[in-house]
């Protein structure tokens, strides 16, 4: 199975990629987790330009055809031969994000964001998607909690954020059949319980004593 994680920066999504593919290694699953943009070599370099907030005149041209890039090169080393070899993937962002931020946030067309994702990943799609989603307020002040200073894309503003968040919202109305809205105002274990009941109505249950391992070792 190839799960996504996805939503606006703060929302929580990392903590639960964690906590999921921590849960379903418990749970006897040969799981291989990876981010975006990043993940390996190739793509963590383009991610360093990407978020660098030196690279603030970068065009949203530009920057749509790197996350391309990126995520083109984790698919073709990670992604897909992992899927071959019968492993779950845990993707922390994937084509989605791309959709939200650079076409509902961003100024590129939803026909180049098709068309970039399209070339990028193929026919490689995820079987389930969570969307962690929450007020852009309250995830900035939770990016405000952490250490350093926003990298290029949270340095975009309030108002960017509120327009990721609603195309999110857009992706989860569009494609109920693959992608599943969470309340990310909730409590970390409360949102990891909905996560993992949503996976056990894709066929893939997780028993209480893996979750509750999982919980323990991320420290959530």
């Amino acid at each position: 199975m190839f799960i996504t994680l996805e939503g606006i920066d703060g929302c929580g999504k990392s903590t639960q990629a964690r906590l999921l593919a921590a849960a379903l290694e418990g749970a006897g699953h040969t799981v291989v987790t990876v981010r975006e943009p990043g993940g390996i070599d190739i793509s963590e370099q383009i991610r360093a330009i990407l978020l660098d907030p030196a690279n603030s005149t970068m065009s949203d041209t530009c920057e749509l055809l790197l996350y391309a890039a990126a995520r083109a090169q984790v698919v073709h080393e990670v992604i897909a031969p992992a899927l071959a070899a019968g492993s779950v993937v845990v993707c922390d962002r994937f084509f989605d994000s791309t959709t939200a931020y650079q076409g509902f946030a961003g100024s590129s067309t939803r026909e180049d964001v098709d068309a970039a994702n399209a070339l990028a990943v193929g026919d490689f799609r995820p079987d389930l998607t969570f969307v962690f989603d929450i007020d852009p307020a309250a995830a900035a002040a939770r990016r405000a909690e952490r250490a350093g200073g926003p990298d290029r894309m949270e340095a975009k503003g309030l108002a960017f954020q509120e327009r990721v968040a609603e195309g999110f919202r857009t992706i989860a109305r569009e494609d109920p059949g693959r992608v599943r809205l969470v309340d990310a105002t909730q409590p970390v274990d409360a949102v990891f319980a909905c996560v993992l009941a949503e996976l056990a109505h894709a066929g893939l249950a997780i028993d209480a004593a893996s979750a509750r391992a999982a919980l323990l070792s991320v420290g959530a």
